[in-house]
C-alpha cells in the first residue's frame, strides 16, 4: 500500500500542473484583465484625469503592469507562480490588495457553517431513511418518501430559496427568518444560549436550499446498496441458519452495504466546505467562497483564480486518494498494490 500511495502522490504533481497550466494559458487570451478592470472602474467611477492626457494615461499604464508583474512575459510569470506555489505562496489579490490566503480565511466561516452542518444533516438523516426504504422496498411508506424526495431533488435550490425568503423571510406573508449574513448586528452583546439560537436562526433557511440539493442523491444511494446486499446469496445463507432480520441486517448486511458511503465520505466533506453555491450565497448575501470564485473570475483578479484553483485542486487530490486508502481499509478484499501485475 506504501507503494501506491507514493505512487499517487508522484502522480498528483503532472496533475495540478496540468491544471494550473491550461488556466493559465485560457488567461493570456481572455479579453480584459485586471489593469483594463481597474481603468474602467476608475472611469466609472469618476477617475476623469486617466483621460486628461495621453502621456500621463500611458506612464499610469506602464506603472501598473509592472506593480502587477505584466511587464514580464508571460512564460516568466509562469514560472514565477509555480515557484510561489511550491512554496504555498499564493500571491496577492489585485483588487482587492490582500493575500489570497487571508481572502480565502476570510469567507471560510461562511463556507466552513454552510458545508458542515449541511454534510451532517444530509448524512444523518439521508442514511438512516435509506436504509428504511430498503427494509420497507415497495411499501406504502417506500413510495411516499420516494414522491418526496424527487420532488425535492427536482426543485433548484435557488428557486427553493426564492419560495422561501417570499413565505418566511418577510416577503408576501411571514417575516420569522433574517436575510443577511450568519449573526445578527448585536451577536456580540448577547449571551452564549442567544448567541447560538442566532446563529442557527440565519442558517436555516440556507441550509434547506444547501441540503435539499444532496439529500435524494445519500438516500437513494443508501437504498439502493442496501437492496443490492440484501438480495445477495449470503444473506440467503445466514437466514437459512436460522439468524434474525435485525442480525442479518446489522452485522453483514450494514458493513458491505456503507461501503460506497464511508469511502465517499471524505470527498463528500470536502465537497461540502469548497463547493459553496454562488446562487444561494448571493440570494441570502452570505460573503462565502462560492461568491469570492465567481468575483475573481469575473474582475479577472487572476492571483485568486490561479491561488484558490491551485489550493482546491490540491485538496482534492488529496481527498481522493484518502477515499481509496479508506476503500482498502473497509474493504481488505482491495489490493491496489495487485494493480498491473
Amino acid at each position: 500500500m506504501l507503494t501506491y500511495i507514493l505512487k499517487r502522490i508522484l502522480l498528483m504533481v503532472p496533475t495540478l500542473l496540468g491544471a494550473l497550466t491550461i488556466t493559465f494559458i485560457v488567461i493570456q487570451f481572455v479579453p480584459g484583465g485586471p489593469i483594463e478592470q481597474l481603468l474602467a472602474e476608475a472611469r466609472t467611477g469618476g477617475g476623469g484625469s486617466y483621460k486628461a492626457r495621453g502621456d500621463t494615461t500611458e506612464k499610469q499604464l506602464l506603472e501598473m503592469k509592472k506593480l502587477y508583474g505584466f511587464d514580464k512575459p508571460a512564460h516568466e510569470r509562469y514560472f514565477d507562480m509555480l515557484k510561489n506555489f511550491a512554496t504555498f505562496n499564493l500571491g496577492r489579490s489585485f483588487l482587492q490588495n490582500k493575500e489570497v490566503w487571508t481572502l480565502i480565511k476570510e469567507k471560510l466561516p461562511v463556507s466552513i457553517s454552510l458545508g458542515l452542518w449541511a454534510f451532517l444533516i444530509s448524512y444523518l438523516i439521508s442514511v438512516p431513511l435509506g436504509i428504511a426504504k430498503a427494509i420497507r422496498e415497495g411499501s406504502r411508506f417506500d413510495v411516499a418518501t420516494t414522491l418526496v424526495v424527487l420532488i425535492g431533488f427536482a426543485i433548484p435550490g435557488f428557486v427553493l430559496g426564492v419560495f422561501l425568503i417570499v413565505l418566511f423571510a418577510g416577503g408576501s406573508f411571514l417575516d420569522w427568518f433574517p436575510l443577511r449574513g450568519l449573526t445578527s448586528d448585536n451577536w456580540a452583546d448577547l449571551s452564549w444560549p442567544a448567541r447560538i439560537r442566532d446563529y442557527f436562526w440565519h442558517l436555516t433557511l440556507p441550509l434547506i436550499c444547501y441540503v435539499i440539493e444532496g439529500f435524494a442523491v445519500v438516500t437513494l444511494l443508501t437504498k439502493n446498496t442496501f437492496i443490492e446486499e440484501l438480495r445477495k446469496q449470503y444473506v440467503l445463507v445466514a437466514r437459512a441458519k436460522g439468524l434474525s432480520q435485525q442480525r442479518v441486517l446489522w452485522k453483514h448486511v450494514l458493513r458491505n452495504a456503507l461501503i460506497p458511503l464511508v469511502t465517499g465520505l471524505p470527498a463528500a466533506f470536502i465537497a461540502a466546505f469548497f463547493g459553496g453555491s454562488l446562487l444561494i450565497e448571493s440570494l441570502f448575501s452570505l460573503d462565502g467562497l462560492g461568491l469570492l470564485s465567481y468575483e475573481s473570475v469575473v474582475r479577472r483578479d487572476y492571483p485568486v483564480v490561479l491561488g484558490s484553483l491551485y489550493l482546491f485542486t490540491l485538496i482534492g487530490l488529496g481527498v481522493k486518494l484518502v477515499s481509496d486508502v479508506l476503500y482498502m481499509l473497509v474493504d481488505p478484499r482491495v489490493q491496489f498494490g495487485a494493480v498491473g501485475k
